[in-house]
């Protein structure tokens, strides 16, 4: 059994009601703005003419989801409305909800096999490094995906690789007693691949299922960064062979266009294969996922949605679209 389908399995199973709400709760206020300007522009529309389609492209934009994803929703629609001829209201709703789930599906679909999410055949440790810039969430998510994995029955070892700012490390100890798995950390300035070598070899002994290395988020220099990261990389690489298997980029949705721009920035520094898009609760800027997923062609793998351990979630394309279109909560 892959070491994801034992980790979704059991969320579905125990939380799908409460992550439903959580969803819904998290994704209010973009829910709000968008639904209700959709909602105001369609009312009393018997027909879906070119104002409704020029509207409906800026409150598209103004929920950042993006210009060219936007215009690329707007084209889909478009060609819609002209094959089916009359279309009113009520159908432009659906039709705009079925572009863009299977808009986010074609993003996913081009990459699910790049997402090795087996625990390898050799029985080494399922290796993950999360980049990301500092002030996105990426130690809070590295804590919630320790607790969701091990409360899927994983055994999980943090890195604490982010030796550049001090409260890097102390937050991600922090973390690990919280949570109540081991972390291997050298403390502020010590050599991050260092670390990172250590935490693998740490895990191999334990036997661990998975391995979860922070990275320090300076963006600034991209040279320095490309550096380390590639260093990391190679060092790990020595201990368990392809890793990591996975690079999961945190990304603060908050942020909106802003997020769009550190993934370019972060993708030309190393091989990303995984977004998580944190603190969509409290932001009218949901719409960033779309984008983001459709102008990367990077899957979105993770949401945080709220405060709780629970609330870092799987994306799943379908509910999280419903839940935008969904006017009742």
């Amino acid at each position: 059994m892959g070491i994801f389908d034992f980790f979704s399995k059991s969320k579905k199973e125990n939380l799908e009601p409460e992550q439903k709400e959580s969803l819904e709760q998290g994704l209010e206020k973009t829910k709000q703005t968008f639904f209700s300007k959709l909602t105001r522009v369609l009312i009393g529309k018997s027909r879906v003419d070119q104002d409704v389609l020029d509207e409906l492209e800026e409150i598209l934009i103004t929920a950042d989801v993006g210009v060219e994803t936007t215009l690329k929703i707007i084209e889909r629609i478009e060609s819609r409305v002209s094959r089916d001829r009359v279309i009113n209201s009520e159908e432009l709703n659906q039709i705009l909800r079925d572009e863009i789930i299977a808009l986010l599906e074609e993003n996913a679909a081009n990459f699910q096999g790049q997402l090795k999410v087996d625990k390898p055949a050799d029985g080494n440790p399922y290796v993950l490094m999360v980049v990301g810039v500092n002030g996105v969430g990426k130690t809070t998510t590295i804590g919630k995906l320790a607790y969701q994995m091990k409360q899927a029955g994983l055994k999980v070892v943090l890195g604490a690789s982010d030796t550049f700012r001090a409260a890097a490390v102390d937050q991600l100890i922090i973390w690990a007693d919280r949570v109540g798995v081991p972390i291997v950390q050298q403390g502020m300035g010590a050599d991050p691949a260092s670390v990172a070598f250590d935490a693998l070899q740490s895990a191999k002994a334990q036997g661990a299922d998975v391995v979860i290395i922070d990275t320090a988020g300076r963006l600034h220099n991209k040279v320095n960064l490309m550096q380390e990261l590639s260093k990391i990389k190679r060092v790990m690489d020595k201990v368990v062979p392809n890793a990591p298997h996975e690079i999961l980029l945190v990304l603060d949705g908050s942020t909106g266009q802003n997020a769009f721009e550190q993934a370019k920035q972060f993708a030309q520094a190393t091989d990303i294969n995984a977004l998580a898009v944190t603190k969509l609760d409290g932001t009218a800027k949901g719409g960033v996922v779309i984008g983001i997923s459709d102008q990367m062609k990077i899957p979105v793998k993770y949401i945080g949605v709220g405060e709780k351990m629970t609330d870092l979630q799987l994306f799943d394309r379908k509910t999280f679209v419903e839940s935008l279109f969904n006017a009742n909560h």
